[in-house]
Formats: structure tokens, C-alpha cells, sequence
């Protein structure tokens, strides 16, 4: 059943290769039985989709044939496939854009983030949701209420790899966490780690326009990188107990883990280099842990209660507006002005 009879195409913005977007009309897509038909309202511009953008790949991940971006995107359920509900007609929901396989062993054991057969928004060859219409997988549609707008329910998706950051990073009441790179995920993961009960939250950057954002959305402490190393801020004061690394700058990340109290626990969150020397001595003699993040598991339904009870805050970071036409400004808003911290794109106007 669909609530878009009539019509036949959705524009949609495509890329054909570095630096060419181009809207075109694609065949309106058709759900499938345990599919939702979605118009979307908001899609949230990432790194990974400028990137793409750029310079047409990411590691192994080239475009090699036209590709739609966006995974981070919200909207309303116009349609659904035969084995969905039609009540979901009209339903406001947050798209989680990785749909797992259900049954293999990572899947099983919770970490449905590792699948191997994962398809992933915006993930070649696998298109995004910079469209007017789209279909996605019921399950991974989840509500929003009013209280959550179109363009914060497009954000729980970076939302979520900061919830899923201070989940692995363990974060508790009374803990110290330094925060390297204040761009939308190290922004949200100072707001997490508050919410967790983190007693000091120190977040690094060199753009002071993001740390004075920082400021106002959860750090209790901001630092100028260029300015002070992090061993003369922990000199005489007592060391973080967690790093999150969301810079993926390798001066950053070596400086961030040899800040840490023994235990200490490094989250590296921002994608920087294929490799990077540890101080291998410094983690065994101090036990610290370290371990990378892949996207999120099971971090929806709690990171949209955060945004609805207003525990964490969202509409701030958004920085800018576009319509689908204007695409390509939006993928580079971040690189022109260094006062853009997250872009919305609005499919429907």
C-alpha cells in the first residue's frame, strides 16, 4: 500500500564521479514485504559522504558507478510492503541506515554492527537517501515523537556513534574524559559522556568556533591544541580516565593516549590514517585499553529518549539549510566556511 499513488519518479542526487553531482528522476521505488516507503524530510551531510564526494573512494570503498549519498535521514512512512503494518502510514521516524542480515554469529551475539553481509546507506554499491522517496527495512524505521524535529532525527544517527563511543569507552559518574576533535561526533560525544555521569569533560580542538560550541553543549573544559599539549594541561592535575579520539589527526591520538591514567580506556572514533604507531611499553606498563568503533548497535531507541527528554541537544550543531538542488554546496560547506559544524539537506523543497 502506498500514500504516493500518481506518482512515478523521485528526484534524487546523484554522484557520477568526484566533484559531479547531478538530480535526476529515478523510478519510484516499490517496498518490499518487509519494506516501509519513506518520504524524507532531513538528511544530515557526514564526512564520509564529502569524502566521497571528493575524492571518489574511501580506503576500499570506491565509486565505480552513479551513487546516491546521505545515511543520515528522517522522514515519514508513505507506503509499507504487504507484511507491514498500515498503521505506519503518517509515522515520523529516524532511519538507522544499516540493515544487517539477522542470523549470522556477530548478528547473534548483539553486534549486528560487524555483519559481514551488512547494506549500508551511502556505502558503495549501495545507494543513500538524498532522494525525495526511498524504501528501507520496517525494523530499522524507528518512531520519533513530536518532540523530536525532522532535522534532530536525522542527527540521532551521529548521535549514535557517540553513544555507541561512551558505551565502549565505559564511561560512568565521577570519570575524567578528554574529547580530541570537536566536529559533530566529538560535539555529541562531550554531551554523552555528560549524560553518563562524566565528571570532567575536556574537549581539544584548533577551531575555536567549535570549541566555543563545545562549551555550550556539554565540556566542562575547552583547550586550543595549537596552543597547549596535552602534557602540559595534565601536568599537576589528575589524568583523564577515558580519551575519545574523534579527530583521527595521528598527533592527536598518540598525545590523547599518553595522557591517560593507568586503566586508562582510548576510543578511537575519528578515521584518520590506514596505520599509526602505539607506544606499545606505555599500554602494557599502564593496562590501558584501546579499541576502534564501527558504526553502532542497538543505540537507536536510547538516543532518540535522549534527544526527546532533552538530555542531549541537537538543533544547535545544525549550521546550515539546503535543498536537494544545492547538494554539492552543502557536501562542501564544512571545507568553505569554519564556522559550519552540520549541514541538513531538505529533499522536499
Amino acid at each position: 500500500m502506498s500514500a504516493t499513488e500518481g506518482r512515478e519518479t523521485t528526484r534524487t542526487a546523484v554522484l557520477l564521479g568526484p566533484g559531479r553531482i547531478q538530480v535526476q528522476h529515478r523510478a519510484l521505488p516499490w517496498p518490499a514485504a518487509d519494506e516501509v516507503l519513506i518520504q524524507v524530510t532531513s538528511v544530515g551531510v557526514c564526512g564520509s559522504d564529502t569524502h566521497y564526494y571528493t575524492h571518489g573512494r574511501i580506503g576500499s570503498y570506491a565509486v565505480t558507478a552513479p551513487l546516491v549519498l546521505g545515511h543520515e535521514s528522517a522522514g515519514v512512512i508513505v507506503g509499507v510492503g504487504a507484511d507491514v503494518d498500515p498503521a505506519r502510514i503518517g509515522q515520523r521516524v529516524s532511519i538507522e541506515p544499516g540493515v544487517p542480515c539477522r542470523q549470522c554469529e556477530q548478528c547473534l551475539s548483539g553486534r549486528y554492527n560487524l555483519c559481514p553481509d551488512m547494506v549500508f546507506h551511502a556505502t558503495p554499491p549501495v545507494d543513500g537517501s538524498l532522494s525525495e522517496v526511498i524504501a528501507h527495512h520496517h525494523a530499522f524505521a524507528h518512531p520519533v515523537p513530536e518532540e523530536v524535529g525532522d532535522d534532530a532525527a536525522a542527527m540521532v544517527e551521529p548521535l549514535s556513534v557517540a553513544l555507541w563511543s561512551c558505551r565502549k569507552a565505559g564511561i560512568g559518574p565521577g570519570d575524567r574524559v578528554l574529547v580530541t576533535g570537536a566536529g559533530p561526533v566529538g560535539l555529541l560525544c562531550a554531551q554523552v559522556a555528560r549524560v553518563a555521569g562524566a565528571a570532567e569533560i575536556v574537549v581539544a580542538d584548533v577551531n575555536p568556533h567549535r570549541l566555543a560550541t563545545a562549551a555550550a553543549h556539554g565540556a566542562t573544559e575547552t583547550v586550543d591544541a595549537r596552543e597547549v599539549s596535552f602534557g602540559d594541561l595534565y601536568a599537576g592535575r589528575p589524568a583523564p580516565h577515558v580519551l575519545l579520539e574523534c579527530s583521527g589527526h595521528p598527533g592527536s591520538t598518540l598525545s590523547g593516549i599518553r595522557s591517560l591514567a593507568p586503566a586508562g580506556r582510548a576510543v578511537l572514533v575519528g578515521m584518520g590514517g590506514d596505520t599509526l604507531e602505539v607506544p606499545l611499553s606505555l599500554v602494557q606498563e599502564r593496562e590501558l585499553l584501546v579499541t576502534g568503533v564501527f558504526r553502532y548497535a542497538n543505540t537507536w531507541p536510547t538516543a532518540i529518549a535522549l534527544v526527546a527528554a532533552g538530555r542531549v541537544r541537537l538543533e544547535g550543531l545544525v549550521t546550515g539549510h539546503f535543498r536537494l538542488e544545492e547538494t554539492a554546496e552543502a557536501l562542501t560547506a564544512a571545507t568553505d566556511d569554519p564556522r559550519a559544524i552540520k549541514s541538513m539537506i531538505h529533499p522536499q523543497t
